[in-house]
């Protein structure tokens, strides 16, 4: 059962991803040659409309093959990616992860809709801790930490992770009134991290407006996160160890269904969407990396193109594009083996 979630997750963000694409190209008079899920030898693969629609062996990915999409076709063809206006271009290869955020977006309206929000206010102080000390009490909502805005009770934790040991100005609402307060946060060597000594993450079912408002704070969260993650692999604050491929998402897959399938089918639905959302603002903002191959690589040559009026050559920039994918795929080669061994190690 955990694989067969796991293939359809990936499916469905493969899906939505590819058909930003393949929508948009198509309503800028791009045509399509082939539309891939998946990778290696088709299962099934049918003709419609000039574009051909195959599904692949291997599930971990997918492809929209545009006409010249890589600088091979030099004729004049009005649906040639290459002869189509810079704009159309940017549009068609910036709305595959757009439409991931767009995913997480609506992810988050049916899971927020069904369980509620959390809402950043304190719950509970912890007798004895800095919070106490600065003045905080039960019902505070806590509105900024550093100047950073704070909109779920998760960005206080989140805060807090990227930020450890760190004095924090902490602006507060009470009955109203806004507080300003500095906290010191005092090592826990039970739990092994910093604490302020604050409770919340209560969830709170509010209208459709709060519904709406706190779907769109969900994904801006889970973009946040990855991109905080992201810096941190690039400081070198992460080991081999704390990088996972689909092998370790399938894992993840498992234990959550483990842990939630004794309380029923919608919970174990919920936790499976909460685990899309995730994955989905992942994948956008992993695609809009400026590297050759990404999506993100291919929108910084049409922003040089843009601005200066002539492209690079398209040879040189397939060559980049060849590169990174050749690197990518190493690296995808690496994840997975880390997260076989680390699977087979446990």
């Amino acid at each position: 059962m955990q694989f067969i979630l796991f293939i359809i997750i990936l499916a469905v963000l493969i899906l939505v991803h590819e058909g930003g694409h393949f929508v948009i190209g198509k309503k800028c008079g791009i045509g399509v040659e082939q539309f891939n899920i998946g990778f290696g030898p088709k299962i099934i693969s049918r003709r419609h409309n000039g574009t051909e629609y195959n599904l692949r062996v291997l599930p971990f990915g997918g492809n929209c093959i545009f006409e010249g999409y890589d600088g091979e076709d030099d004729s004049d063809s009005p649906t040639s990616f290459i002869n189509a206006p810079v704009w159309a271009r940017f549009a068609t290869v910036a709305a595959g992860p757009i439409m991931n955020f767009v995913l997480a977006f609506f992810l988050s309206l049916f899971v927020i809709g069904s369980v509620g929000y959390d809402p950043p206010v304190l719950a509970d102080i912890i007798e004895g801790y800095p919070a106490e000390e600065a003045g905080l009490a039960s019902g505070d909502e806590i509105i900024a930490l550093n100047g950073h805005r704070i909109s779920l009770y998760r960005d206080v934790s989140t805060y807090l992770f990227f930020h450890e040991g760190e004095s924090v100005d902490v602006r507060y609402k009470r009955d109203g009134l806004f507080y300003d307060t500095r906290i010191d946060p005092r090592y826990d060597p039970e739990e092994g991290r910093y604490l302020l000594g604050i409770l919340g993450g209560q969830r709170v079912k509010g209208n459709w407006i709060q519904t709406i408002r706190y779907s769109v704070s969900e994904v801006r969260y889970w973009i946040e996160i990855t991109v905080k993650s992201l810096l941190q692999v690039f400081k070198g604050r992460v080991s081999k160890d704390d990088l996972t491929g689909p092998v370790g998402v399938a894992g993840v897959v498992g234990e959550v269904y483990e842990e939630s399938k004794s309380e029923g089918f919608f919970v174990v639905w919920l936790n499976m969407l909460q685990l899309m959302i995730l994955l989905s603002a992942d994948l956008g903002v992993m695609n809009l990396l400026p590297f050759p191959a990404l999506d993100g690589g291919r929108l910084v040559f049409m922003l040089i193109e843009a601005v200066t009026g002539k492209g690079v050559d398209r040879r040189v920039e397939a060559g980049f594009h060849f590169f990174g994918m050749c690197c990518l795929l190493l690296l995808m080669i690496f994840v997975m083996y880390n997260d076989i061994t680390r699977i087979i190690g446990r």
